[in-house]
């Protein structure tokens, strides 16, 4: 992962530790309405991808468990991980793609509201994502991958050329020479693997993204309605579709892309469709960029003017994050498909210790900030969640005092430690497991191992009844809080 060249180390802090009385007399701790739902608190875990499911994408005895212990700390709500819309191949990623996996969906939100005696709400993260591929051996990209084409001829000054021989020659070239001949997405597919766009409408699968995307999302918000899901909450961030389409770097020319409103045209639809599809009196929200963090990308004024709009299209809380594009992704090894993490854009979205000046915690506070105060001034109340970095609750209390948001997101911080705020509610924060943000749960995400915290992965791995990781080397939930 890309780090800031100022490698100046931060180091959490436990900050305040409220008593139980200064907790139930806190922000944090009152309770807040979003949409039809009323949170009991304005504590959020926000989602977060474990690689627990099936390889085909349905809810497994791992995922049950891994929610379950989440919902035994009772923040106020959980959004399950991003849950893929299609009904295609995706890997241990959870799909809400076909009917089938109704009955997964239906037994998580029974377990999670069990686990929390009723106490947590459960919204899911519906997905869609475009095509990736793993970055090809050398030779193998130019006798499979390569589409020889005139130009190709034409650059080697050989119009007559047979195909074979043209791959032939091109893979004896340097890449220097290569950077001469192929375009530039060719150079890309050969260095990072192919990778599509919502640009590439020469192609009708792309072109008729808009036709599809609204039908299929508004299928998949009516099974989590079905399942028992408390809401839903539509992934428009980072590298994958709808951000895609919301990003200055869209440049399609068929009103879907271009100016502020081409590019929000469709996730509106989108937002359109589903609304319609699971009614006025069910929560819905979104997950956007605050800002891209890219060069060309999208600022925080393009999320200022996103968030007004997503407001007046009825949105029911909007949630921010930042970065994590393909675009400035480190080059992956052979094999091995890129992580939209790995560069710079990926660091502000899960920033760690080794930092700059503006350090590891709140980089996503200011851009938050400037969006709900938009919000506001367009005359709407739609909640705002803002997470990056929260580990305390003198920070978390803080940014609601501000005005920064209305609901506070921890992803890390509850990963270390999924009792963190119920302690802190009770007085008992001085037991709390402080996140070290060395990123090691961001290291397994990379490799789509199961996700774990190096805190308590460890932790008694050979008492009966605690389940490993496939190696046996890896607890797969965190140790249970018994209250002294």
């Amino acid at each position: 992962m890309w780090r800031p060249p100022q490698r100046i180390q931060f180091e959490p802090k436990p900050g305040r530790i409220p008593t139980a009385s200064e907790a139930a007399a806190s922000r944090l701790f009152s309770p807040v309405r979003v949409g039809a739902l009323e949170l009991e608190q304005r504590t959020w875990v926000p989602a977060m991808v474990p690689w627990r499911a099936s390889d085909d994408g349905y809810v497994t005895d791992d995922v049950v468990d891994w929610y379950s212990r989440f919902a035994r700390g009772r923040p106020g709500a959980i959004v399950i991980e991003a849950t893929g819309i299609r009904d295609v191949p995706s890997g241990p990623l959870l799909r809400i793609g076909h009917d089938r996996f109704l009955p997964g969906l239906e037994r998580l939100t029974n377990a999670v509201r069990e686990a929390s005696g009723g106490h947590t709400k459960l919204l899911i993260q519906i997905i869609d994502f475009l095509s990736i591929r793993r970055r090809p051996e050398r030779n193998k990209f130019f006798q499979q991958f390569l589409r020889v084409t005139d130009a190709h001829r034409e650059a080697l000054g050989a119009s007559g050329m047979s195909e074979a021989d043209v791959r032939e020659k091109l893979a004896m070239f340097s890449d220097e020479r290569l950077e001469r001949i192929l375009s530039p997405r060719e150079m890309e597919a050969l260095r990072h693997g192919h990778r599509e766009r919502v640009t590439d409408v020469e192609f009708a699968h792309i072109r008729d993204l808009p036709n599809m995307l609204p039908d299929l999302f508004a299928s998949a918000a009516l099974r989590a309605k079905i399942a028992g899901f408390d809401g839903v909450e539509l992934h428009y961030a980072h590298a994958y579709t709808m951000a895609s389409f919301l990003s200055r770097t869209n440049t399609r020319e068929d009103g879907y892309g271009g100016s502020l409103e081409g590019r929000a045209r469709l996730p509106l639809e989108v937002i359109s469709a589903v609304r319609e599809t699971v009614g006025a009196d069910y929560t819905l929200g979104c997950r956007f960029l605050a800002e891209e963090c890219i060069e060309g990308g999208s600022t925080v004024e393009d999320a200022c003017h996103f968030g007004v709009a997503f407001a007046r299209a009825g949105l029911d809380f909007l949630s921010t994050s930042r970065g994590g594009k393909f675009d400035d992704a480190k080059q992956p090894g052979v094999g091995q498909a890129a992580y939209p993490y790995t560069g710079p854009s990926g660091y502000e979205c899960m920033p760690q210790y080794i930092s700059d000046e503006q350090g590891p915690f709140g980089r996503n506070v200011k851009a938050t900030a400037a969006i709900r105060r938009a919000v506001r001034d367009a005359g709407f109340a739609t909640p705002v969640v803002c997470t990056g970095g929260v580990h305390n609750f003198d920070m978390a209390e803080g940014m609601l005092a501000d005005g920064v948001c209305d609901i506070v997101g921890s992803a890390r911080q509850s990963l270390a430690d999924p009792d963190w705020t119920l302690k802190l509610s009770r007085g008992a924060g001085a037991s709390v497991r402080l996140c070290e943000f060395t990123n090691y749960c961001e290291g397994l995400d990379q490799k789509h191992k199961a996700v774990t915290c190096q805190l308590w992965d460890k932790i008694d791995v050979k008492s009966p009844g605690v389940k490993l990781t496939a190696d046996g080397k890896r607890r797969l939930v965190p140790p249970e809080w018994t209250p002294v």
